[in-house]
C-alpha cells in the first residue's frame, strides 16, 4: 500500500518565523502534537522541519525561556525526514525507526506537502487489517463447518 492511501491530508504547518507561543496555539486548534515547518513557495509549501509539544517544553519551558519572543526555526528539527507519496507503507517504518521519529511528512513528486504520516495513521492501518483477517478466518470456519454436516 502506497503512503497517499493512508496518510492524514490535513497538515497542521507554520513556517520557521512563528513565534513558539504561536505555534502551541496552533497545536492546541487543530488538536495536534506537531507542526510541519514549511517555506512558502508559489507552487505550494515545502517541509524544512518539524516541531513536536515536547520540544516547546524541553526547548523553551523548561529553559524559562519566552514563548512569545522565540521563533520555532530555533528549536525545529532539521533536516527534516520526508516520505514520498509514491512510497510502500513498509519504506517509510523502516525509515521513521532508523530515525527515531513518530511522524513524517508526506510529499509529491515537486516534494510539496501533501500530508503527513503518524503512527496513528498506521495503527489505525495495522487494526483494519487484523480485522480483515480475523474476518477471512471467521468465513472459513463458517464454510468448513456448512460444508462437514
Amino acid at each position: 500500500m502506497l503512503l497517499q492511501e493512508i496518510c492524514t491530508p490535513e497538515v497542521a504547518q507554520c513556517t520557521a518565523e512563528t513565534s513558539v507561543l504561536a505555534a502551541a496555539r496552533l497545536m492546541r486548534t487543530h488538536h495536534v502534537g506537531a507542526l510541519v515547518i514549511v517555506d512558502t513557495t508559489d507552487d505550494g509549501p515545502v517541509p524544512v522541519g518539524l516541531i513536536t509539544d515536547r520540544d516547546i517544553v524541553i526547548e523553551v519551558l523548561a529553559a524559562e525561556r519566552d514563548p512569545a519572543t522565540v521563533s520555532v526555526r530555533s528549536i525545529m528539527r532539521t533536516p527534516v525526514i520526508l516520505a514520498r507519496a509514491s512510497e510502500q507503507i513498509s519504506h517509510a517504518i523502516e525509515r521513521m525507526s532508523a530515525h527515531g521519529v513518530r511522524r513524517i511528512p508526506v510529499v509529491d513528486e515537486h516534494d510539496q506537502l501533501i500530508g503527513i504520516l503518524t503512527l496513528d495513521d498506521l495503527l489505525k492501518q495495522l487494526a483494519s487489517d487484523a480485522v480483515a483477517i480475523a474476518e477471512i478466518v471467521a468465513r472459513e470456519q463458517n464454510r468448513e463447518h456448512r460444508q462437514r454436516r
